[in-house]
């Protein structure tokens, strides 16, 4: 198994390039849920992957409801969390288990109000400034953070 990288309705694609950069890096699982706000050829996708996408495992989903009856049929015992800004449980008081499912929302409004609240205690922020001028982190430095704590706390399976 791997940890599995969910992107819902990516809209950006510099920042899902970088992604699947992470996951080749740390034997992830990456997870785009349509729509794209590009095309998986798009050569700024290609560029910000750079050479690491023959090692990124990648499972398109045609929609969000698609993704969670595939998660559930195919990996029931898995735990899904969901990353928001309006979530109180920080990223590190989760303990991250191969085999999970990290889900994070586009970039212009993240992850719809059903899946944040619907479970609260699968809801994970990453820690910021209390500051109004500052609304989040870039997706793929959000991502990067999370699976490296996930990676951290599973002592960095198969990595050097």
């Amino acid at each position: 198994m791997a940890i599995n990288i969910v992107l819902v309705e990516p809209e950006i694609p510099a920042n899902t390039g970088n992604i699947a950069r992470t996951c080749g890096s740390v034997g992830g699982k990456l997870h785009l849920v349509k729509p794209l706000g590009f095309s998986i050829d798009d050569k700024h996708v290609k560029r910000a992957g750079l050479d690491y996408w023959k090692f990124v495992d990648i499972t398109v989903h045609d929609s969000l409801a698609d993704f969670l009856a595939y998660k559930e049929s195919q990996y029931p015992d898995s735990a899904m969390y969901f990353f928001s800004k309006k979530a109180s449980k920080r990223h590190t008081d989760v303990v991250y288990r191969d085999g999970d499912f990290l889900l994070f929302g586009k970039e212009t409004e993240g992850l719809p109000e059903s899946l944040i609240f619907g479970d609260p205690d699968k809801a994970v922020r990453i820690p910021m400034r209390d500051d109004p001028n500052f609304r989040s982190l870039n997706l793929s430095n959000s991502v990067a953070v999370v699976v490296y704590e996930a990676m951290r706390q599973m002592d960095f399976p198969g990595m050097r």
